[in-house]
């Protein structure tokens, strides 16, 4: 019996973080030969090695919002494996969940393009490197939204806004794309992962999981990164999903039927 993604070619960027190591495995043990890709150059051989590195995968380091960057991922899938059949994005950064009233003016704007240029931008400059491939290929889209891209409460607004455009991106990019390629999106909840805060604010990095989060989730669950994959390989295989582009799956341990906290307005205000 094949794998979902025998001789697919995927390129995966934030392939070192939590839930991109978990993805860049499942595609690995589906049959996919694999392009993993992270800002950070230790942690990604950290992870080949753990994978024994296999001939399937190769790494790249570099800043994933950059066009050389993004250009060189698909470059380098060419090099080793072929054109790119599916590209899936885990970049991302948090912001704390700092409210405005509590972010500084003068760093604002700053702030805001960090966020939109690693939670956005990245997207769009690694698409329009590997676009031509996925043309080609009849290819497929994964991107990596949140319950923030739904509700209030998943970060601040620097957060919850790239999130909510993450999802625009999704809606847009299945219209614009369309027939050849489908973009889909994951949008997990609670992960345990660190969480890479705002360099322009000094933000530096935090657990995701505070004390007493899976009492507050509807499924008193936190999942893993492995217990996501599988719907990225849902979303990444030509077959299971070839009629489903344009749509998220939401995994978020049933936030959105509950939500996640009170308002955060008070006397301070």
């Amino acid at each position: 019996m094949s794998s979902r993604l025998d001789g697919q070619v995927a390129l995966v960027t934030g392939a070192a973080g939590g839930l991109g190591s978990a993805v860049v495995r499942r595609y690995l043990a589906e049959g996919a030969r694999v392009v993993a890709a992270d800002l950070r150059a230790g942690p990604l051989e950290e992870l080949a090695e753990r994978l024994g590195r296999p001939a399937t995968l190769t790494t790249v380091a570099g800043d994933a919002s950059d066009w050389k960057t993004s250009v060189a991922m698909v470059d380098t899938a060419h090099r080793h494996f072929g054109p790119v059949d599916v590209y899936t994005s885990c970049v991302g950064v948090y912001d704390h969940n700092v409210r405005l009233v509590d972010l500084p003016g003068d760093q604002l704007g700053e702030a805001l393009q960090e966020c939109w240029r690693i939670n956005v931008g990245s997207i769009l400059v690694n698409l329009r490197a590997a676009l031509d491939d996925l043309i080609a290929t009849r290819g497929r889209v994964v991107l990596t939204g949140s319950y923030a891209s739904y509700a209030a409460a998943g970060g601040g607004v620097l957060y919850t806004s790239s999130k909510h455009a993450v999802l625009g991106v999704v809606k847009q990019l299945a219209h614009e794309l369309a027939p050849k390629v489908r973009v889909n999106a994951v949008a997990p909840g609670v992960l345990p992962t660190v969480m890479t805060g705002i360099g322009a604010l000094g933000q530096g990095t935090r657990d995701a999981v505070l004390p007493g989060t899976e009492d507050a989730l509807p499924l008193h669950h936190i999942p893993t990164g492995d217990d996501l994959a599988g719907l990225y390989v849902t979303l990444a295989s030509a077959a299971d999903t070839a009629a489903v582009t344009g749509s998220v799956l939401v995994a978020d341990s049933g936030l959105l039927a509950r939500g996640l906290a009170a308002p955060a307005g008070g006397d301070d205000l």
